[in-house]
C-alpha cells in the first residue's frame, strides 16, 4: 500500500501554512474534498484546507466532532504532546526553532565546538591508521 496516513476523523496533523503555522491539530470532521473541520486545545475550531495540512503518524480515538473537553482528554489519553516530541518529525522542527533564535555569539561558539570536535577525530582517526599500518 502506498499511502500510511489517511484523512480521517482523529487524526493528528501539522498546520504548514497560515497563522497557525507549527501548531498540532486534530481532525474532528471532514467537511468535504478540500477542507477538514480540524480543532487544539489553544485553538478556536475552524475549517482548513488539506492543503495547509500535513498529515502525521499519530490518530486519536474520538467520534465525530466531540466537544472540546472530549476532544482535550482524548489527546491527553493518546500522549499525543510526548509522541509528536519524541518523533524524528518533532525533533527536527524543535532543533531548528532553537537554531533560529541563536545569536552571533552562540554561532560563533558553536563553530569552535565543531572545530574543536573535528580536531579530535582527525587525530584518533591518525592514531588508528599508525597502528594499523604498523
Amino acid at each position: 500500500m502506498p499511502f500510511k496516513r489517511y484523512v480521517e476523523i482523529g487524526r493528528v496533523a501539522l498546520v504548514n501554512y497560515g497563522k497557525d503555522h507549527g501548531k498540532l491539530v486534530v481532525i474532528v470532521d471532514v467537511v468535504d474534498q478540500n477542507r477538514a473541520l480540524v480543532d487544539a486545545r489553544a485553538m478556536v475550531r475552524s475549517q482548513m484546507n488539506f492543503k495547509r495540512l500535513s498529515l502525521t503518524d499519530i490518530k486519536t480515538d474520538i467520534k465525530r466532532v466531540p466537544k472540546k473537553r472530549t476532544l482535550i482528554e482524548a489527546m491527553e489519553k493518546a500522549d499525543v504532546k510526548n509522541k509528536w516530541e519524541n518523533s524524528s518529525w518533532g525533533r527536527k522542527l524543535f532543533v531548528q526553532k532553537r537554531r533560529a533564535s541563536l545569536n552571533d555569539f552562540d554561532r560563533f561558539k558553536i563553530m569552535l565546538a565543531k572545530i574543536k570536535r573535528a580536531g579530535l577525530v582527525r587525530q584518533e582517526l591518525a592514531k588508528l591508521k599508525k597502528e594499523n599500518a604498523a
